[in-house]
């Protein structure tokens, strides 16, 4: 199953993976920020509120706690708090790491092992909004792990299953093109050319968690965008 891309999320066709009473899953569009910014674009907090007043005609304001953040190139998985009960439980597991969080990378270049673990520490600039991955630890870097295993390969590409064990900033996007794998359409981190719609081909695929008051295991998974690279990928 595939989704388009070509626009931005809206009240209107925002891609709900799961809600309940205090959880709402949504799949993050290419280029939806999921907080404002300097930009000053809508962010997708703001469009999944805007869908639940409409959705359940409430008067006021919607109250959804962020949990999370994908970058803005990125597509897949994005989890709101409904509830201040929620909302803390949920910041909790994923600042402790008790979540499990996989993504799909697309990367120009194969690694050097069809499976392997990548640990590095990342540096964060900024000014440049880019991380800097190194070797051995150095001064103000935090530790980064992820598990990866090539699940295809296709006619250009490699079809990477990320196992993200900390989530540091731009880590996959660092990680990868450390390693000389970089992402189809990531130019600031090395990729040879850009998308046509400004994304890149990093998707966060599933996730899970224990419920935060129901206290059982739920997980969520997003269809990839519609694109012909993705619908390689998904098909067969």
């Amino acid at each position: 199953m595939s989704i388009t891309n070509s626009n931005h999320s809206t009240p209107t066709n925002l891609q709900v993976l799961f809600e309940d009473n205090h959880l709402i899953a949504v799949n993050k569009r290419v280029g939806d920020i999921v907080q404002g910014d300097k930009t000053g674009d809508d962010p997708l907090s703001e469009v999944v509120k805007q869908y639940i007043k409409e959705k359940y005609n409430k008067p006021g304001n919607v109250y959804l706690g962020v949990v999370h953040r994908l970058d803005r190139p990125t597509s897949g998985i994005v989890l709101f708090a409904k509830t201040s009960k929620a909302l803390p439980r949920l910041n909790k597991m994923f600042a402790q790491g008790e979540t499990k969080k996989m993504y799909w990378a697309v990367v120009k270049n194969a690694p050097e092992t069809e499976s392997g673990t990548l640990t590095h520490w990342l540096i964060r600039n900024p000014k440049q909004n880019k991380s800097y991955a190194h070797l051995k630890e150095v001064p103000n870097s935090k530790k980064a792990v992820l598990d990866y295993r090539v699940i295809k390969k296709l006619d250009n590409f490699y079809l990477l299953e990320i196992d993200l064990k900390t989530g540091r900033h731009h880590q996959i996007r660092a990680q990868l093109a450390a390693i000389g794998c970089h992402i189809k359409g990531d130019l600031k981190y090395g990729a040879d050319r850009s998308n046509k719609d400004g994304g890149i081909h990093l998707h966060a695929r599933s996730l899970e968690i224990e419920h935060p008051v129901k206290k059982e295991t739920i997980q969520f998974e997003a269809p990839t965008p519609n694109d012909p690279i993705w619908n390689a990928c998904s098909n067969g």
